[in-house]
């Protein structure tokens, strides 16, 4: 467990045998499908292919099921029924969409002013994309929020451990011990809660999202931090695990940007990645450490800005 004051450590403890019961409800063990007549080799077979939960599985196709070796459209099908047994997935009325929605964990970015324009903070069940120029605050928020997650839910933490997948070479474990010790925690133990990978290519980084799929079948991660693509994996990972993805992304000079526009720069990835993410902001600099989150587009926000500050500690509110 990790090292919190001690005036916490029996609230983190109530907050933990909470979530075990909450996260038994929200995920059904791919293993429940041998009490339903499937057999445990072909159980294992769905485990060896990445798939951990029924929830899981019922984001695959048939077709990419019979594609699994040794797994016949005869066996998928008696799969696929028993899964319909385990897991309600069809419609589902409003009044249930609203207990699901109950279900997301907003974990603090280090500003009470960010958090406000973000509703609370970065949200579980979400991808939140945060794009700028380099050096606008986009990696500072990544490692304010390596250790904010970690934090308990009473503490407006995700009570969770962090993957951190890193395509640009941007992750720096340093900056993460004044970022802990701002918020009262041992840098050491908040260390071995980040688990970190550099991916090099589209296949190394799907690859090791297919892995991190298995320690999140056991582990109470909360913020997945992807830096570049694999989006559609992203969003049934944050929505089987209800774990927060978010992930950063440069912006790139837009060659059709006439003279009329006053910014002529736009995100990379275009239309895709648009469409992907559930909450876009957008970050720019200020003036010296200051910078500034605009809520560039999400379902669920009006579009607004708020200032922010970098400091040692990561992302703090703005001094005047």
């Amino acid at each position: 467990m990790l090292a919190f004051k001690a005036e916490e450590q029996s609230q983190l403890q109530l907050v933990e045998r909470e979530e075990i019961e909450d996260e038994e409800d929200l995920f059904e063990a791919i293993d429940k499908l041998t009490a339903h007549g499937i057999n445990a080799g072909d159980v294992k077979k769905l485990q060896d292919a990445g798939i951990y939960t029924c929830n899981g599985l019922m984001m695959h196709t048939k077709k990419s099921l019979t594609g699994i070796k040794g797994l016949s459209e005869a066996k998928v099908d008696k799969i696929c029924e028993a899964v319909e047994k385990i897991v309600n997935f069809g419609y589902i009325t409003g009044s249930d969409a609203l207990l699901k929605r109950k279900s997301v964990v907003r974990i603090t970015t280090g500003s009470q002013a960010l958090d406000e324009l973000l509703g609370g903070g970065i949200e579980t069940l979400a991808i939140t994309e945060a794009f700028g120029e380099f050096r606008s605050g986009k990696t500072q928020l990544a490692h304010t929020l390596c250790v904010s997650t970690q934090l308990p839910i009473n503490l407006r933490g995700g009570n969770g451990k962090v993957a951190y997948i890193d395509t640009e070479g941007t992750f720096r474990p340093d900056r993460i011990i004044p970022i802990a010790e701002r918020f009262g925690m041992d840098p050491g133990a908040v260390l071995d809660n980040i688990i970190y990978a550099r991916a090099y290519t589209y296949e190394h980084q799907y690859n090791l999202l297919l892995g991190l799929a298995a320690k999140m079948a056991e582990e109470p991660f909360r913020l997945l931090q992807k830096l570049a693509q694999m989006l559609s994996r992203l969003i049934k990972i944050a929505e089987e695990f209800n774990v927060a993805v978010y992930m950063t992304n440069q912006v790139i000079a837009d060659p059709g940007g006439g003279v009329f526009i006053s910014d002529p720069k736009k995100p990379a990835g275009g239309h895709v990645l648009a469409h992907a993410a559930t909450i876009r902001l957008m970050f720019r600099k200020g003036k010296g450490e200051q910078r500034v989150c605009k809520v560039f587009d999400a379902p669920n926000l009006p579009e607004a800005e708020q200032v922010f500050q970098i400091t040692p500690g990561g992302i703090a509110d703005a001094k005047d």
